[in-house]
């Protein structure tokens, strides 16, 4: 798997980004004069521009030789938007993008910390615990960040995983973030974030997020999720001006299409 580097700080980018969405529509028009209009939901693409400022020498050398590895524009890889929400669907806990333990059942229409009724109840009717988790084909070898907010109405504790790593916290009535920032695995292509609640217990849950840098953000809706495994560099050329020693900028696009 061809990845895009990430810094040495663990972030994939720095400000600002410019994150562009094209989309296109086929239009029909027929013989008596009307017509009718579609969205080409494969005809759609984004494009990030991406503007550094003091990279150091290893920063830049390992940008100016993933380009080159890449063929300038002729190859695809993996790309992680550090603007979006990595993980899919991650305001519907019910879709199939999820993977609920047998014994985890999953409501909706709880209240979330943001006044709305976007949380949802993670009721453990086993006797051992059970997980929620979702797994994305990206690089084990980033470093990520996974959050949520949590809450139950009596105190418990719950696990928060990420890859192999995980760590437990302890929640109570009072809706709090939670945060765990580790590498996945560096051996995998794929990396799995998630929760786990003990036996018999019941917990609200709301805004699970995944971000491939060492810190959360803010919350950020995530729908169809932010791997993007076909991605590409829109330049053939690497351009960068040296500011200072160990210190260069440089402005690098990167394009992606349904169609690639």
């Amino acid at each position: 798997m061809a990845v895009y580097p990430q810094l040495a700080t663990g972030a994939l980018s720095q400000f600002p980004i410019v994150k562009r969405r094209r989309t296109r529509t086929v239009a029909n028009k027929a013989a008596d004069g009307s017509s009718i209009k579609l969205a080409d939901v494969a005809g759609g693409s984004l494009e990030w521009q991406r503007e550094y400022a003091a990279l150091s020498d290893n920063e830049l050398a390992a940008l100016e030789q993933f380009f080159t590895s890449m063929e300038g524009s002729l190859n695809g890889f993996t790309f992680l938007d550090p603007s979006a929400n990595l993980l899919a669907w991650s305001e519907d806990l019910s879709n199939t993008a999820w993977q609920a333990g047998p014994m985890l059942q999953v409501a909706a229409g709880v209240k979330d910390p943001r006044g709305g009724t976007g949380a949802w109840l993670l009721s453990n009717s086993g006797a051992a615990s059970q997980s929620l988790t979702q797994t994305l084909n990206a690089p084990g070898a980033y470093t990520y960040t996974f959050s949520v907010y949590a809450q139950a109405a009596q105190p418990t504790v719950l696990t928060l995983a990420l890859g192999n790593q995980s760590i437990v916290t302890t929640i109570d009535t009072s809706w709090s973030r939670f945060t765990l920032t580790a590498p996945g695995d560096s051996t995998s292509n794929a990396v799995t974030f998630g929760v786990q609640t003990p036996a018999g217990s019941a917990v609200n849950l709301f805004g699970p997020q995944a971000e491939a840098q060492a810190v959360a953000s803010a919350y950020k809706t995530g729908t169809t999720g932010g791997v993007y495994a076909s991605a590409r560099f829109r330049d053939d050329i690497f351009t960068f001006t040296s500011t200072d020693v160990n210190r260069h900028s440089a402005v690098v696009n990167i394009f992606y299409a349904d169609i690639l």
